[in-house]
């Protein structure tokens, strides 16, 4: 427990000035984190992280995290676009299925382009909802967390049946619907008092969604690490696991709430 405190206690340190700092700083860090979330997956694959196949899918990881408007910005040709990079990523890899005779099978890059984009584009709403503005980065952010602590709390307190055994043994209906229902109430006074895109009566909705897309998305990790047979994505994060175990909840949690029109 308190390797987890002063994990947590560190990691705050770094990670919340670059949030309010903005700009290329937290666009610096949403690639850093989708590097090292990809090559996770890359080593769950038990894969080298210096093989042809795994450096491109950490750099095209970091690629997606660029917004759109970056290469117009610099007026870069359409070769160096966001969308034509994936695919020439996508090409390269298959051409080094060739290459190695299958030593790098089409499945490896089936899964090492999923986690691109996956990592990549989870990361890139993440710098979308800081330049929307604090007060959206931060709604969801609280969403996200307070469902996590609530569901931990309640479910360890009263939760008797299972969510997903198959997939993860200690999650519980009590504590999701609980953490739901801690992370709505939050989210409500949050919205009553701070501007967002949508009156308050439709952010409370939206904070729902987004609780119950944050379960969805550590639900995904859980099964992720379920079929490699690993308990955590990594160790970077002493007491914590690995950035795919801290962020798992916001990679499915912020595109959602792209999709949503609330950015």
């Amino acid at each position: 427990m308190r390797t987890r405190v002063i994990t947590a206690v560190v990691a705050l340190a770094i990670f919340l000035p670059i949030v309010f700092a903005g700009g290329i700083w937290i666009q610096i860090l949403a690639a850093a984190l989708a590097v090292i979330a990809t090559s996770e997956i890359v080593l769950m694959r038990r894969t080298l992280l210096i093989d042809f196949g795994a450096i491109l899918a950490m750099v095209g990881a970091a690629v997606m995290t660029l917004p759109p408007e970056f290469m117009s910005a610099i007026d870069a040709p359409v070769i160096m676009h966001r969308s034509t990079m994936l695919y020439i990523f996508v090409l390269l890899m298959l051409v080094h299925t060739v290459l190695t005779k299958n030593k790098f099978t089409f499945e490896d890059a089936g899964v090492f382009t999923l986690a691109m984009m996956y990592i990549g584009l989870g990361f890139n709403m993440f710098v979308q909802a800081r330049f929307a503005g604090l007060g959206s980065l931060f709604f969801v952010l609280l969403i996200v967390w307070t469902t996590d602590s609530g569901a931990y709390m309640i479910g360890r307190k009263i939760g008797k049946h299972k969510l997903a055994p198959a997939i993860s043994p200690n999650k519980t209906w009590e504590g999701s619907i609980g953490g739901t229902v801690s992370a709505v109430l939050v989210a409500a006074v949050y919205a009553y008092f701070v501007p967002l895109h949508y009156g308050w009566a439709l952010m409370v909705l939206i904070a729902v969604v987004i609780s119950i897309a944050g379960q969805f998305g550590d639900l995904i990790e859980s099964a992720l690490k379920r079929f490699y047979k690993v308990k955590d994505s990594g160790t970077i994060l002493p007491g914590h696991g690995g950035i795919l175990d801290r962020f798992d909840s916001m990679l499915i949690a912020f595109p959602v709430f792209y999709l949503l029109g609330c950015m």
